[in-house]
C-alpha cells in the first residue's frame, strides 16, 4: 500500500511525511535534552527542523523538476527513510545546514542541461557550497561537482570555468568582512574544523554499525544498478543521471574524510541516493515486490530510529 500511496504524486504524500517528520524529529531532540532547557533551545530545535523539513522537499522537488524520477513521491520517502535509518543527523545543526545548501547547490547544477543562464547556476551553485563549507569545512570537496558539471554540460566556453573562482572571491570577502565584526573567532573556528580524521571506531552501539551496514550495502548495490541502467535513459538525461551518480560518491568522500564522525555525517549522500533508489523501485514491474521492498525499508527505518532513541 505505501509503494502505491507514493507512486504518485499528491499533497497527502507531503502532509504524511512532513507531519512524520516533525514526531521523529522532536522525539529524538527532546529524548536527546538536557533537563530544564532554555525555550532559546526549542527556538533554535525549530528552526533546524524547517531546514530538515525544507531539505526533505527540496529533494522531491529536483527529482521531479528535472525529470529524475517518473510523477512519484519515492524520492521524497527514501529521503526520508534515510534519516531515521540515521537519526543522530537530527542532533547536528552544523551538517543540517551545510546538507541545505549542498541540496541548493544541486539543484543548480542539475538544472544546467537546459542551457539557461549556465554561467548564473554555476556561481550559485559554486556560492553555495562554498556557504555550505563554513558550517561543515569538508563541504568544500563538492566544488568538485561543479567542474564535473561543466565537463559534462557547458565546457566549450571557457569562462564557465572562471565562474567558481568569482564565487570563491565572493564567499571569501564576505566571510572575512563579518569575521571582522566578531574579533577573528569565526576564523579560528573555522580553522578548527580543517583537519582530516579517518577513524570509524565512533559507533556507540550494535544498531549503528547494523544500520550503516545496511545502509552501504543497499547503496552499493543501487549505485552499481544505477551505472548500468543511464544507457536506457534518454540521451538529453544521462549527464543528470551522471551528476547524481557524481553527486553521492562525493557525499560519500565527505564522509570518509570528515572528523568528528558519526552515522549523521552520511546525510551527504542521501538525496542522490534517494534518488537513485527511486529510480530502481520504478524499474520493479511486479506490485507486490515493490510492496515488500518499501515496506521492508520503511520497517527497517524505524526499527534502527527506535533502537537508537
Amino acid at each position: 500500500m505505501i509503494a502505491s500511496v507514493f507512486g504518485k504524486t499528491r499533497p497527502f504524500n507531503y502532509l504524511t511525511v512532513g507531519f512524520l517528520l516533525f514526531v521523529f524529529f522532536i522525539t529524538k531532540n527532546i529524548i536527546a535534552s538536557e533537563p530544564n532547557v532554555s525555550l532559546g533551545y526549542y527556538v533554535q530545535e525549530f528552526l533546524l527542523f524547517v531546514v530538515v523539513f525544507a531539505s526533505s522537499f527540496l529533494i522531491n522537488f529536483i527529482a521531479l523538476k528535472n525529470e529524475l524520477t517518473k510523477s512519484n513521491n519515492y524520492a521524497l520517502l527514501l529521503y526520508f527513510v534515510f534519516l531515521l535509518f540515521f537519526s543522530s543527523y537530527f542532533q547536528n545543526k552544523n551538517i543540517i545546514i551545510s546538507n541545505f545548501f549542498l541540496l541548493l547547490a544541486l539543484r543548480r547544477l542539475i538544472s544546467l542541461k537546459s542551457m539557461v543562464a549556465t554561467k548564473e547556476k554555476i556561481f550559485d551553485a559554486s556560492f553555495w557550497i562554498l556557504i555550505a563549507a563554513l558550517f561543515h569545512f569538508w563541504s568544500l570537496f563538492y566544488i568538485v561537482l561543479v567542474f564535473i558539471a561543466i565537463i559534462l554540460h557547458v565546457s566549450r566556453d571557457y569562462r564557465n570555468w572562471v565562474v567558481p573562482f568569482i564565487a570563491l572571491l565572493a564567499v571569501t570577502l564576505l566571510f572575512f568582512l563579518v569575521n571582522s565584526f566578531f574579533d577573528n573567532s569565526l576564523l579560528s573556528s573555522l580553522m578548527g574544523k580543517t583537519y582530516i580524521s579517518f577513524d570509524f571506531y565512533y559507533f556507540e552501539n550494535i544498531y549503528q554499525r547494523l544500520a550503516f551496514a545496511l545502509f552501504t550495502s543497499l547503496s552499493l548495490f543501487a549505485f552499481v544498478m544505477h551505472i548500468f541502467d543511464i544507457q536506457n535513459k534518454a540521451l538529453n538525461m544521462q549527464s543528470s543521471h551522471k551528476t547524481i551518480l557524481f553527486s553521492f560518491l562525493l557525499g560519500f568522500g565527505i564522509y570518509i574524510i570528515s572528523a568528528n564522525k558519526n552515522n549523521g555525517s552520511l546525510a551527504f549522500c542521501f538525496a542522490p541516493l534517494a534518488i537513485i533508489g527511486a529510480n530502481f523501485i520504478e524499474k520493479i514491474e511486479s506490485n507486490w515486490l515493490r510492496e515488500i521492498m518499501v515496506y521492508a525499508l520503511v520497517g527497517s527505518a524505524i526499527f534502527f530510529y527506535v533502537m537508537q532513541l
